[in-house]
């Protein structure tokens, strides 16, 4: 994950969730992989106290997985979980992208625009990391979702987008001249205010995307359980920073 600064202001249980919860949805902490507190404090730079903590709140996210003697893992999705949330996500962003079509804020529309141009280069040149178009799909949803200004709506959607994150990561790189152009058509029935288009096009980008993750081979095994479950960047041997408690 990488030690980041320290906001004095940000409650520290607080700053270790935000550091844990982007690292499973980036897909840096693999579903089904274990979580060592003293690693997770080492790297972040803080007490075991506020990782414990974290992990507590995520695991009532459903971010991760706690067990008796097991310890906590990323919470690893069934076939099945996974084919429910992705029927309910789909839902969810065809109805958010009827409502962009409806209002088409133009700032946000430019915003859109900016990183439709960006996604789609590197889609087409074949540039970038599987970490560069997980970030840029991530903001174009979040660009999307601003759109719909619809704020319940827009809760809901970042819950689903975080429970499914693992399933569509791996597909980020794979499949990114297909996400982008489903991007772009989507974008284009919001600029021109087709609100039933942008729906059908929306619903059926999650749902395309869930159909090939289904297709991909699928890890129905535990992970082994190893104190190497940890990122690679964790086992290097680093300089410890004074820790805050």
């Amino acid at each position: 994950m990488g030690r980041k600064p320290i906001d004095d202001r940000e409650p520290l249980r607080d700053f270790v969730a935000k550091a844990i919860k982007k690292a499973i949805v980036t897909g840096r902490l693999k579903p089904g992989q274990r979580l060592v507190e003293e690693r997770l404090a080492d790297e972040l730079g803080v007490s075991r106290n506020p990782v414990r903590e974290a992990i507590r709140a995520l695991a009532s996210e459903g971010l991760i997985d706690v067990a008796p003697r097991r310890g906590a893992r990323v919470t690893l999705l069934s076939r099945q979980e996974a084919l429910e949330m992705i029927e309910v996500r789909a839902a969810l962003e065809g109805l958010n992208a009827k409502l962009a079509a409806r209002h088409r804020p133009e700032h946000l529309i430019e915003q859109l625009k900016a990183v439709l141009a960006d996604g789609r280069s590197r889609a087409a040149r074949g540039s970038g990391t599987p970490r560069d178009f997980v970030n840029l799909n991530a903001k174009y949803h979040d660009l999307l979702a601003q759109a719909g200004t619809n704020s319940a709506l827009r809760d809901v959607m970042r819950i689903m987008r975080e429970r499914t994150a693992s399933v569509f990561a791996p597909l980020s790189l794979k499949r990114a001249v297909e996400n982008w152009e489903e991007h772009a058509a989507i974008l284009q029935a919001v600029i021109a205010g087709d609100e039933e288009l942008a729906e059908l096009l929306a619903s059926r980008h999650v749902l395309n995307t869930g159909e090939a993750a289904a297709q991909a081979p699928h890890e129905t095994s535990e992970p082994p359980r190893s104190d190497d479950d940890q990122p690679a960047q964790t086992k290097r041997r680093k300089v410890r920073a004074p820790t805050r408690v």
